[in-house]
């Protein structure tokens, strides 16, 4: 995957909207953050299941994500560590697990 279709995939999750934070850019919804790339190094940080977190920072190129909530978030060191469908899947997993915060009458709005 490259940076246009990662950028035309998360835009393509309803309610998704982007913009720029710290130098990096960021997607999110209903202004909560779910996927944050820096697009000069590549690297991307996404929110993971709890459960997941453990086999996924012991692969090469993924670690604990700095500055993000401990064992919750990680940073991928580019695109291409992983393959395309799980990019997608981990995307689709950050953006529920950030969904699952909101109120109830906010979810309706993006399901």
């Amino acid at each position: 995957m490259n940076i246009e279709t990662f950028r035309a995939y998360n835009l393509s999750l309803k309610g998704t909207t982007e913009g720029m934070k710290w130098d990096h850019l960021c997607f999110m919804i209903a202004e909560k953050l779910f996927v944050i790339i820096d697009l000069e190094l590549g690297s991307f940080s996404l929110k993971c299941d709890p459960e997941d977190f453990d086999a996924l920072v012991g692969r090469p190129g993924i670690e604990q994500a700095p500055h993000m909530a401990k064992r919750q978030w990680i940073k991928v060191s580019g695109l291409e560590v992983m393959p395309d469908e799980e990019l997608k899947t981990r995307i689709t997993t950050s953006r529920a697990l950030i969904m699952a915060k909101l109120s109830k009458k906010l979810q309706a709005l993006y399901v």
